[in-house]
């Protein structure tokens, strides 16, 4: 079974949409979304500075 299917049928069981729906909560407050975005930055090569 390849990785996609198996992410896909998590994303699909119940226990999936607990975790979208949760992530999805998290990811929609400003304090947390400014920590996404910095990792996303340092990850994508943005965040060189000291």
């Amino acid at each position: 079974m390849s990785l996609f299917k198996k992410v896909t049928d998590f994303a699909k069981s119940p226990q999936g949409k607990k975790a979208i729906d949760q992530a999805k909560r998290y990811a929609s407050d400003p304090k947390n979304k400014a920590k996404i975005d910095q990792v996303k930055n340092r990850f994508m090569g943005g965040g060189k500075s000291k």
